[in-house]
């Protein structure tokens, strides 16, 4: 069965609704008083495959690909009506997933579509930063829906003209947790190398790994929230990037690089610090278990459960070390693993009503993209509900392990 394609694009990020208010800045110093090692956020671009489509119109193709003939639809409708999904880009047009067949296909079209999105993500956020691929010291690649060597990043390096030098460091295994760790390993680089340029992207098309003919819970739950995108963020160290320079009014850099447009207040935030953690005895609760027909989604019910009793413990705990509490964060960057982690993150914080916003909006317009959301989510924030300067945020993500990563940010 055929089912509509969604062409109206109006799920990126550009189209995010207005805020209705922005929140004001905290007391405590002024954005001159970042760290001068603090790494800063020049550019954050996402990509979004064209085949989009609302969830209503994925259930039943969903069903078709997981359920046996005549079995009952009642979880599977529930599923998809719970999971704070409206809309979701798929690498594929859904009536092409059932002629996959196995991993070697599907793995395939992750590296051909993977591909193509990570060009795609790249190049848009280094002309924001108004830089070029030879500019790039360092490439972090982070994926966990699909494997190649050489890496995507090698691949990338030759199609997009990297350095011959550059540094990569392709990342397999972290899962959702992978943008915001990947931006923390990217801060602890530039520390060392405050004169460097690098990029984290991230690209994650779970749609690929559904397993067909599987009517586990767990496949049906990632089957109603997972959605397909790549995003790429660039950052600068110390001074700003030895390729950086001070802005003209005009768009460009004092060597006279078209900047695409970004001015001097386009930059931001910066990292200040961040803090890994890993759970014990959590291992089991999310993850792969990978067979000959791919991967196969581990998702446990238990997963809000921990997040409600032990993360907000944590969280506090970081803040303290900085002489910050939750009050003090006006900005919240939460990847959006689903309406049950989302509440109770929000229930372990005692965050007010509308403090994930972002989080929710970002999960109805593209659902669960893994690693990409958080950055899909920096990026919305960036650009339609952008802090006043000094505001403090945290950027956060859980991922298998069972694990946590906060990054600490000053506008």
């Amino acid at each position: 069965m055929r089912v509509p394609v969604i062409t109206d694009p109006s799920s990126s990020p550009s189209q995010s609704p207005s805020p209705s208010s922005t929140p004001s800045p905290p007391p405590g110093p002024s954005r001159t008083d970042v760290p001068a090692a603090a790494t800063t956020i020049v550019a954050v671009r996402t990509a979004l495959p064209p085949y989009r489509y609302a969830q209503d119109d994925l259930t039943e193709p969903i069903g078709d690909l997981c359920l046996p003939p005549g079995a009952d639809r009642g979880l599977l409708r529930r599923l998809h009506a719970s999971a704070g999904v409206r809309t979701r880009h798929l690498a594929l047009p859904i009536e092409r997933y059932a002629g996959l067949g196995d991993f070697g296909r599907s793995n395939d079209a992750w590296m051909a579509a993977g591909l193509q999105l990570s060009e795609e993500a790249l190049t848009g956020a280094l002309k924001e930063a108004g830089l070029g691929p030879d500019d790039l010291d360092l490439l972090v690649c982070a994926s966990i829906t699909g494997v190649a060597a050489p890496s995507l990043d090698a691949r990338l390096a030759g199609r997009m003209g990297l350095r011959p030098d550059v540094k990569r460091l392709p990342v397999f295994g972290l899962g959702c947790v992978a943008g915001a760790a990947g931006l923390a390993r990217v801060h602890d680089y530039l520390r060392g190398h405050p004169g460097h340029t690098a990029a984290l992207l991230t690209v994650e098309l779970c749609s690929l790994t559904l397993q067909r003919s599987d009517a586990s819970r767990a496949n049906l739950v990632a089957g109603a929230l997972f959605g397909d995108g790549a995003a790429a963020l660039i950052a600068r160290g110390g001074s700003g990037g030895r390729h950086s320079g001070e802005r003209d009014g005009g768009g460009r850099d004092s060597g006279g690089r078209d900047s695409g447009g970004a001015g001097p207040d386009a930059a931001g935030p910066s990292v200040i610090a961040t803090r890994s953690h890993l759970y014990p005895d959590t291992e089991q609760l999310l993850g792969w278990d990978i067979g000959a027909s791919g991967f196969r989604v581990v998702i446990d019910a238990g997963v809000p459960g921990i997040v409600r009793d032990h993360f907000g413990g944590h969280l506090r705990a970081f803040l303290t070390e900085h002489g910050l509490t939750t009050d003090d964060i006006g900005t919240w960057v939460c990847h959006p693993g689903g309406p049950k982690v989302l509440s109770a993150v929000s229930d372990s914080l005692g965050l007010p009503g509308d403090a994930l916003d972002c989080a929710w909006r970002s999960l109805a317009a593209v659902g669960n993209m893994s690693s990409v959301s958080v950055l899909h989510i920096l990026q919305t924030v960036r650009e339609h509900h952008r802090p006043e300067p000094g505001t403090w945020g945290v950027l956060l993500a859980m991922g298998p392990g069972l694990c946590s990563e906060l990054v600490l940010l000053r506008w």
